[in-house]
């Protein structure tokens, strides 16, 4: 009787282990992740001004209907990456993101104190190579050093009402998402 006892908390406690593990591993398994979901708007390297969003029809989950969005998707295994945009006094926001949809970096208007975006995302490793020779384009942009290779960038600006859409979505026209310094 202790024997059998002992087998059925053994199994148990087994059993748990491999649950725990598998709920643990699932993120990295994963094929169909936040960076993969964002090949439905366009290609690598450019801003794609996301539709408007509207209740039951959004094109990611959890946007808020009252800001308009742009993403873009990006690679720094070739080399830094270079965003710029004009955007509206009125508030704007922008976020880089890791390949799985965590949040690495955020800025706003607030923050950047004014309306012309000019940000720079590097690794760890280019940094330290630009830190020998510097380019001059840099002394205006926001460097952002991130460990990462793969990502996305998510511009939203505010439009408070539908008068100020033609001009939210023709200052996310002007958002570039270069590839290189």
């Amino acid at each position: 009787m202790n024997r059998t006892w002992l087998y059925v908390v053994g199994g148990v406690l087994l059993a748990g282990v491999i649950h725990i593990a598998t709920v643990v591993m699932v993120p990295y398994f994963a094929t169909d992740d936040a960076w993969s979901a964002m090949t439905t708007f366009g290609r690598e390297d450019t801003f794609h001004t996301l539709p408007r969003t509207e209740a039951g029809a959004e094109p990611l989950a959890s946007l808020d209907p009252h800001m308009l969005y742009a993403v873009c998707r990006f690679s720094l295994t070739d080399g830094p990456l270079r965003i710029t945009a004009t955007l509206p006094n009125d508030f704007w926001s922008i976020a880089v993101f890791d390949r799985r949809g965590r949040n690495r970096f955020s800025l706003n208007q607030r923050s950047a104190e004014r309306s012309e975006l000019d940000m720079a995302v590097i690794t760890p490793v280019q940094m330290a190579q630009l830190r020998q020779d510097p380019p001059s384009a840099l002394e205006t942009a926001i460097v952002v050093e991130i460990p990462l290779q793969q990502g996305f960038a998510l511009i939203r600006v505010f439009v408070a009402d539908e008068t100020l859409l033609p001009q939210a979505r023709a200052a996310l026209d002007t958002a570039d998402c270069a590839g290189s310094l």
